[in-house]
C-alpha cells in the first residue's frame, strides 16, 4: 500500500458518499441495490474505468475481457471499480470519420468524471482516436489516471507472407486495380491481415498514439508495445487498476505528469518511431489540454534533429509491432534516445522516466535501429509552409520515394471524393508521372477531415507501372499508409484558404529538405480568384456536425473544439450535491 497524501474524507466520492443526509442515503442505498455492501466502498477510493468496448470495435474486442482484470486490480489495492462506458470510436466502422468524433468522446470523458462520484480513472483505450480523446477530456477534469493501451495485434499473413494492416491492404488493393492480382488472392490478403483482436500491428496512428502517452508517462513504460494477444497485457491490465488506487491516495493528478519536458519527450519518440502524420494533430491538441504551447514550429525542429530508428512499417521495409515488442519495446527505443530524452520527467508510476528505463535493452539492433544507423536521418515528419499553406501542411518524407522531396508539376484538382474516384478510376485519364493530384473540401470543416489524403494512384499511371506520385489534400490519411502524400493543408479550402484558389494546370513546387511548398501563382492572380471565390454551402445545418462545424479549430491548432481549450473561461467546478 502505497503512502497516504489523503483521508477517506478528503476524497471526492466521499462528497457522494459520506454525509448524513438524505441524498447521501440515496447513493448509498443504490449501490446496495446493485448488491453491495457498504464496507465494500467506505474508506476506499472509487476508481473509474472508462471502458471504449463495442461491437463495432475490432480493436478493442478484448475489453470485455480487459476490464475484469481492471477491476480485480482496482479491488486488490483496496478501492473500489465503477465501469463508465464510452464512445468506441471504430476506425473500421465510423463514418465520415472518427476525427469528427474525437472531441466528442473527450467531451464524454470530461463530464463522466466530473459527473460521478469517481477519485482516479483508467483510461482503455488503443483505436487511434481514443487515446488522444480519453486523456485530452481526463487532462481537463484533472482526476489522477492511468491510460491502459489496447496493444497491437498479431502479425497477418498470407501465402507465407507477413502482412501489416493497412499498410499491405494499400499496397495490394493497387496491384488489384492494376489488374496483377486476382479477386481470390485479394480475398486471402482480407482473411489474413487481421489475425487477432488489437490494434494495427504497423506503426500507425494506434501505435504511435500509444507511444506518446507511453513517453508522456501516461502509461506504465512500456506498456504500448504489449502485443493485445499476450498474457502480459492482461496481467498489465490489473496493474494498471491497482496503481491507479494508489494514485489517488498519492494525489499524482495529470499537471504533475504532463510538463514541457514530458510533452518534448513525447515528440521526440513520435520522430523517432517513424511515426503517422496523425500525430501533429493530436499532440498539438493534448499539449493545449494541459495548457503547454506546442507548435508546428516546434514539432519541425524536433523532426530536424530526431532519426527515424524504429525499423517498423510503413516507413520500416520489414518488421511489425510484435517484431518491436520483442526487440525491446519502447523501453529499449528510449534508452538508444539517450540524452535527446528529459529521463527527470514523472510517470504514472510515481516515479521518473530515468528509472523506468534502467535495464532496457535492444535485443535485435535491425529492428530498433542505433542512432547511427537511423532508418531515415531525420524524423518521421516535416511540416511545409508557402503560399499553398501559409498555416502549414504535413507531409512523411520517410515514407515516399526521395524523388519525391524536390518536385514541381502541375496540379489535376479533385473538389469532391466523388470527383476524385471519376480521375483515378479513368485508365486513360490524361496526366503523367510529374502530375500533382489535389483533393480539397476535405478538411476540418469541410469533411470532418477524414483519412482521404492517402489519395488513390490513378489506374492511368498504374498501367504505366507507376506506384507513387506526389497528391496533396486538407484531408488526413491513416497511419498505416505511405506514400509522398501532402496533407493537412491550412487554412483548408473550404474556408477559403488558398488552396481553394488552386486551379488544374497551376505548378505546384515542393522542397521537403526546404519545408517549401507553393504554387507557381502571382500574389496579383491569387488576389483576383480570392475576390471570386464562393464559399460552399453550409455542410450541416443541425444536429452535432452543426456544432462541430461551429467550434472546429483548424489543423494548425490540433482541431480541438475552441471553448474547450484550456484559456477558455474559468475552470468548471465539481457539480453541486443536493
Amino acid at each position: 500500500m502505497t503512502d497516504k497524501n489523503k483521508k477517506y474524507e478528503d476524497l471526492r466520492s466521499a462528497r457522494w458518499m459520506a454525509p448524513d443526509n438524505l441524498r447521501a442515503s440515496g447513493h448509498r442505498s443504490r449501490q446496495m441495490q446493485m448488491g453491495y455492501s457498504p464496507e465494500e466502498w467506505v474508506g476506499k477510493p472509487i476508481i473509474a474505468i472508462i471502458n471504449t468496448w463495442s461491437d463495432a470495435q475490432p480493436c478493442h474486442a478484448h475489453f470485455k475481457n480487459r476490464v475484469e482484470a481492471v477491476k480485480r486490480g482496482v479491488w486488490q489495492a483496496g478501492g473500489f471499480p465503477m465501469e463508465l462506458p464510452a464512445l468506441s470510436l471504430s476506425e473500421s466502422f465510423v463514418k465520415p470519420t472518427t476525427m469528427m468524433y474525437r472531441n466528442l468522446l473527450a467531451m464524454e470523458t470530461e463530464e463522466l468524471l466530473r459527473s460521478h462520484p469517481v477519485d482516479g480513472v483508467v483510461l482503455m483505450g488503443g483505436c487511434d482516436k481514443t487515446t488522444p480523446a480519453l486523456a485530452m477530456g481526463a487532462v481537463s477534469m484533472g482526476l489522477p489516471f492511468i491510460y491502459m493501451p489496447a496493444g497491437p495485434m498479431l502479425r497477418g499473413n498470407y501465402a507465407g507472407k507477413t502482412l501489416g494492416s493497412g499498410t499491405d491492404a494499400w499496397k495490394y488493393w493497387d496491384e488489384r486495380r492494376a489488374g496483377t492480382i486476382s479477386v481470390k488472392e485479394w480475398q486471402g490478403v482480407e482473411g489474413g491481415i487481421n489475425r487477432s483482436y488489437g490494434t494495427c500491428m504497423t506503426m500507425g496512428t494506434a501505435s504511435t498514439m500509444t507511444a506518446i502517452a507511453d513517453a508522456m508517462g501516461l502509461s506504465f513504460t512500456g506498456a504500448s508495445s504489449i502485443p493485445a494477444a499476450d498474457s502480459g497485457h492482461k496481467r498489465m491490465a490489473a496493474a494498471c487498476g491497482s496503481r491507479a488506487v494508489d494514485m489517488v491516495w498519492e494525489d499524482l493528478t495529470p499537471n504533475k505528469i504532463i510538463t514541457p519536458e514530458a510533452i518534448n519527450n513525447a515528440v521526440v519518440v513520435a520522430m523517432a518511431t517513424g511515426c503517422s502524420t496523425n500525430a501533429i494533430i493530436h499532440l498539438l491538441a493534448m499539449a493545449q489540454r494541459a495548457g503547454i504551447n506546442l507548435s508546428l514550429e516546434d514539432l519541425d525542429a524536433v523532426s530536424r534533429t530526431t532519426p527515424v530508428i524504429a525499423n517498423v512499417r510503413p516507413t520500416g521495409d520489414e518488421y511489425l509491432m510484435e517484431d518491436f515488442f520483442y526487440a525491446g519495446g519502447l523501453p529499449a527505443l528510449m534508452k538508444t534516445l539517450g540524452s535527446k530524452l528529459d529521463l527527470n520527467t514523472l510517470t504514472v508510476s510515481g516515479r521518473t522516466l530515468g528509472t523506468e528505463l534502467e535495464g532496457a535493452e535492444v535485443f535485435n539492433d535491425d529492428v530498433i535501429r542505433p542512432l547511427e544507423n537511423p532508418v531515415y536521418h531525420e524524423g518521421s515528419l516535416a511540416v511545409l509552409k508557402g503560399n499553398l499553406a501559409p498555416n502549414g501542411a504535413v507531409i512523411k518524407p520517410a515514407a515516399c520515394d526521395k524523388k519525391y522531396h524536390q518536385h514541381s508539376g502541375p496540379a489535376l484538382v479533385a473538389n469532391s471524393y466523388e470527383e476524385l474516384k471519376a480521375i483515378v478510376d479513368d485508365p486513360d485519364y490524361p496526366m503523367t508521372p510529374d502530375t500533382v493530384l489535389v483533393l480539397r473540401n476535405a478538411g476540418p470543416q469541410g469533411a470532418g477531415m477524414p483519412e482521404w489524403g492517402m489519395l488513390p494512384m490513378p489506374k492511368a499511371l498504374l498501367k504505366l507501372g507507376q506506384r507513387d506520385m506526389l497528391r496533396l489534400s486538407d484531408a488526413r490519411m491513416s497511419g498505416t499508409s505511405f506514400g509522398a502524400c501532402v496533407l493537412h493543408v491550412a487554412p483548408e479550402s473550404y474556408i477559403g484558404g488558398p488552396l481553394a484558389l488552386l486551379k488544374t494546370g497551376d505548378i505546384i513546387t515542393l522542397d521537403v529538405d526546404k519545408r517549401i511548398l507553393n504554387m507557381e501563382v502571382s500574389e496579383e492572380e491569387l488576389a483576383k480568384r480570392q475576390k471570386a471565390w464562393v464559399a460552399p454551402p453550409p455542410r450541416y445545418e443541425r444536429g452535432y456536425g452543426y456544432a462541430f462545424n461551429k467550434h472546429v479549430e483548424q489543423a494548425d491548432k490540433g482541431c480541438d473544439f475552441d471553448f474547450l481549450r484550456t484559456d477558455f473561461g474559468a475552470p468548471v467546478p465539481d457539480p453541486d450535491i443536493h
